[in-house]
């Protein structure tokens, strides 16, 4: 038997490891399978090569749990150890740097991304251990199988045992504080997120617990739609079919695999983020992938596999690289180029599909300006009625000659809520006007954006003003009313509107419109929506009084009849309610002035 002490030059490092090795303890699970899979794919390559000559036979791995021994077993098939090798690979090369790294990271409160070029993976089994053995014995022939115990110390013991078969099993007994990992669900719970799609078959318990062959690694031309639709299904059970998918599959400059999808987002706009996993070589690593995939494709679903992204020992955390850019910039065209192709080829399919995609689209605009420069090819506005769609210059060819204001700049004209803003549309629309609706969660950053974006634009709310002067505000239609009337009229709306955010203003518009307007000017509005999203600093703004102006249409018959009104009283209520009236159709009379409102309409219909 041979006996030592693990070569470290400093004091015992085991403690360092268990504390700062993994954040996550249920990794170490992740980190034997794994290397269990790289010896089976060892063997499998030397096979290859003609090295290895003799019969591979099974090279399943297998993960089991003796409860009343409290030990945990991982045992391969694959290509094993010599003597030579465990002490090589297991009492030397992991601490090659163990001296240094001791000296650099001692007593920092978060080593999570510090140990990525010690080769530690194996001595993740520390953190729930109180004993490690391995039974292992190399593919090579005439060797001996040995068996390799450490407690946790920097002492191990080497010797020869008996093992009949090729490979290697590690035995792990279970330490009094991690007992929790002697639970059967909890160990599958485990391997069915960090090993579901290791290329090498895992049982557990006699059952197998991966898919060998997920949809990523197999070629797009062997998939259907349906192989794509049944994947997605395997990853999110409980998620509706996906709209469409990307596959990706690059091999230079850097390797790159997997399928993004692209979900169907409800009208509750239920979004989820944190929905894309990244693997290496099959292995799960994590679902934080914000520094590879676009922020703004952070709301697609899938899988990315890339053995070039740079990982640290616990594969967790992605530093800086240029792979990462790269990877980063060439999902961003292929996001792009499969939409631009979907618009060409089946543009009324896309359009059916755009209050799921436009989401994603108007938020890469936003951010992504490469993206933008194809983006303006296939992104869409819809009519309020949702049977019309315009590119930005269809829009221009339908629009421009009754929308370009003074200032030559387009005037796209939108709403937010048609159904509320129904009045407001339908004046625009008399007009000849085209209003587009622009009602998601990113539109009022996306409109700020694009306005600085896109040459000689303007986005103005239908309710921002008049119909007549939402291009340009010089309406100049007379009232039919005498000058007598309108100061009549103006006295009576000052004393019944008498809220410091309402600015009460008497025009001629056309008899056909309604009796009294309310409308909130574009900037503040916008301002007081930006800061409500954004919060912060601004978040004050949100909370200001609403900048409502009140437009009295002089030429609405009612009033005619109003000022006939002999008694005053009445003449008085009429008028509060017709103000009332608009400001409801904004939604701004709440609380005692809707309850007033309420009232007042009752006892005016009480009356002849």
């Amino acid at each position: 038997m041979q006996k030592g002490a693990i070569r470290v030059q400093t004091e015992n490092i085991f403690p360092i490891i268990k504390k700062f090795l993994y954040s996550d303890h249920d990794i170490f699970l992740r980190e034997l399978v794994s290397n269990a899979v790289d010896a089976t794919q060892k063997l499998k390559t030397l096979a290859g090569v003609g090295e290895f000559k003799g019969e591979a036979g099974n090279t399943d791995i297998t993960v089991s749990l003796d409860k009343e021994k409290k030990t945990i077993t991982i045992a391969d098939r694959g290509v094993g150890m010599t003597a030579e090798e465990v002490d090589k690979y297991i009492n030397q090369v992991a601490f090659s740097g163990a001296e240094e790294f001791v000296k650099k990271y001692k007593g920092q409160e978060n080593g999570a991304n510090i140990i990525g070029h010690f080769g530690l993976g194996f001595y993740s089994s520390f953190m729930v251990s109180s004993e490690v053995e391995i039974f292992t014995k190399s593919w090579k022939p005439d060797t001996k199988a040995v068996r390799w115990e450490c407690d946790g110390s920097p002492e191990y013991s080497l010797e020869e045992t008996e093992k009949t078969e090729r490979g290697t099993d590690i035995v792990l007994h279970i330490n009094e504080e991690s007992e929790e990992f002697l639970d059967e669900h909890r160990i599958r719970t485990i391997l069915e997120k960090f090993c579901r799609f290791l290329p090498v078959p895992i049982f557990f318990q006699g059952e197998q617990i991966n898919n060998t062959t997920p949809a990523w690694v197999r070629k797009p031309s062997e998939l259907t739609n349906e192989d794509y639709e049944k994947f997605y299904k395997e990853l999110y059970p409980f998620s509706e079919p996906p709209l469409f998918w990307i596959h990706l599959n690059v091999d230079y400059p850097f390797n790159l695999t997997g399928i993004l999808y692209f979900p169907k987002i409800t009208r509750s706009y239920e979004v989820q983020k944190d929905k894309i996993s990244l693997y290496s070589n099959q292995v799960f690593v994590t679902d934080e992938v914000k520094n590879i995939v676009p922020e703004f494709l952070m709301l697609l679903h899938g899988v990315i596999d890339s053995p070039d992204i740079p990982l640290n020992v616990s594969r967790s955390y992605l530093q800086g690289d240029p792979n990462v850019r790269k990877i980063n910039a060439h999902i961003t065209k292929k996001v792009a180029d499969k939409l631009d192709e979907m618009f060409r080829n089946d543009r009324a399919s896309f359009q059916e599909k755009w209050d799921s995609i436009g989401l994603f689209v108007k938020y890469g605009m936003m951010t992504e300006d490469k993206f933008l420069e194809k983006a303006n090819k296939f992104h869409v506005m819809a009519d309020v009625n949702g049977k019309d769609f315009y590119t930005l210059e269809e829009y221009r060819t339908a629009a421009a000659a009754l929308q370009t204001n003074k200032d030559n700049k387009l005037v796209i004209l939108y709403a937010t809520q048609p159904v509320q803003q129904d009045s407001y549309v339908r004046a625009a629309e008399a007009k000849g006007y085209k209003v587009v609706k622009l009602d998601t969660l990113v539109d009022a950053g996306f409109i700020n954006q694009m306005e600085m974006k896109w040459e000689n634009v303007q986005f103005t709310r239908v309710d921002a003003d008049i119909a007549d002067n939402l291009i340009n505000a010089e309406a100049t239609a007379q009232s039919v009313l005498t000058s007598e009337q309108e100061e009549l009229l103006k006295d009576i709306f000052g004393k019944q509107v008498s809220r410091p955010d309402v600015k009460v203003e008497l025009k001629g518009l056309q008899a056909t419109e309604q009796p009294v307007i309310v409308t909130r000017p574009e900037f503040m509005r916008r301002m007081k929506d930006m800061a409500a999203m954004g919060g912060g600093a601004n978040a004050w703004m949100a909370n200001m009084p609403d900048e409502v102006t009140m437009t009295v249409n002089g030429n609405h018959p009612v009033y005619q009849s109003i000022l006939k009104e002999k008694d005053a009283a009445r003449q008085e209520k009429l008028v509060h309610n017709l103000a009332d009236l608009a400001l409801l159709s904004q939604n701004l009379l709440t609380g005692a002035d809707l309850t007033a409102f309420v009232q007042r309409s009752v006892e005016l219909m009480g009356k002849e």
